[in-house]
């Protein structure tokens, strides 16, 4: 296999990640009735594309996790038949399920398509204990940890929001009980009120007020911005390092063409995804939404720090389900759905990248 085709093959999935994915981080702002999808989608690339490139610097660990090494052979791990294979599988699982509105994790899919080719050039050699013990437990963590944090943080987020546009949420400053010598004898005490409430009255001084629910909107779009700056950030590596371990480019360069084929993969074909996770699982409101971008964004970015290769999807869409759970509007059928989408990603990445082996490894040989 020639390394144009590889990169034909390579890019293929990273246009398929970008249509599956790109939106997630802003379809909160959709469903909640902030703004539209195009201008989502806009932003979203945008963020993407930003986090994809600087996770040359941040989220190396990445891209050596998903090279192949220690699953496979490194003989093999670095071969274009077998590179190619992996992306096969990986890239068209995430195609079919992007055409059906499914959101699924392309991080499924390459560590599906990883085994299955692995099994096919050397089953007696992969080291399936490597793969679940690095990539496949914080994939199964991370969805459950997104619904438990989603049903915390939503109500706390929703007893901070202005209930009108004359609702004043302040930031107060009550000094210290004076002692007889004049001297205060205990530390001021800086809390959260709203104006007119007996704790942010005199002797309490006031240092902020925000008077409108305005700014928890702005909270919203830019946890939507981090959600997809963190998700550029932990995918890009991942399958830039099927470019890069085969030593035909450099890191940076595959990091350029598969961010630029994700762009372009989110800006034309993102919009059944969309449709799906901004109003088919759940209604939400903004105060949800919101609560569900910051779980997201928070477990996406701490996640891409220490190279845990946590699915976007599955944490994006976790969050929702804890939506989902809080205000009792969850679509099951859709819900279940999405669940039986992500219990075959892996098998069906593998047996594809299995069955692609041998028609990869003769075009490389040929």
């Amino acid at each position: 296999m020639t390394l144009m085709l590889l990169m034909l093959v390579v890019l293929s999935l990273a246009a398929a990640n970008g249509a599956n994915d790109n939106i997630k981080g802003a379809a909160t702002l959709v469903g909640s009735g902030l703004t539209d999808f195009r201008r989502a989608i806009t932003w979203a690339t945008l963020a993407t594309a930003a986090g994809g490139m600087l996770s040359v610097f941040i989220a190396n660990g990445l891209l050596q996790a998903f090279g192949g090494h220690g699953i496979v052979p490194d003989g093999i791990a670095g071969s274009p038949g077998f590179l190619g294979a992996v992306g096969f599988g990986a890239g068209a699982t995430v195609w079919l399920a992007t055409r059906l509105g499914l959101p699924v994790s392309t991080t499924h899919g390459l560590l599906g398509g990883l085994l299955g080719a692995g099994l096919a050039a050397a089953p007696q050699e992969v080291g399936f204990a490597v793969a679940l013990r690095s990539m496949l437990g914080p994939l199964l963590v991370a969805p459950v940890v997104a619904i438990v944090l989603a049903l915390a943080l939503v109500p706390l987020l929703r007893r901070l929001r202005p209930r009108s546009a004359d609702d004043v949420l302040c930031v107060c400053a009550e000094p210290g009980a004076p002692a007889l010598d004049g001297t205060s004898t205990a530390q001021a005490r800086v809390h959260l009120s709203r104006r007119g409430d007996p704790a942010c009255q005199s002797p309490a001084i006031e240092l902020a007020g925000f008077s409108s629910p305005r700014w928890l909107d702005r909270a919203h779009y830019l946890s939507a911005l981090s959600v997809s700056f963190g998700r550029g950030l932990n995918d890009t590596p991942k399958i830039a390092a099927l470019l890069a371990v085969t030593g035909g480019l450099g890191t940076l360069s595959a990091t350029l063409a598969v961010t630029v084929a994700m762009a372009a993969g989110g800006w034309l074909a993102a919009r059944r995804v969309a449709d799906t996770l901004a109003y088919r699982v759940t209604r939400m409101d903004p105060v949800e939404g919101l609560g569900g971008n910051l779980v997201t964004a928070c477990l996406v970015l701490v996640a891409s720090r220490y190279g845990l290769p946590v699915s976007t999807t599955h944490v994006s869409t976790g969050a929702l389900f804890g939506i989902a759970a809080g205000n009792h509007s969850g679509h099951r059928a859709v819900i279940l759905n999405i669940l039986g989408a992500w219990l075959l990603t892996l098998p069906l990445a593998a047996m594809l990248a299995a069955a692609s082996y041998a028609a990869f490894l003769h075009m490389s040989v040929s």
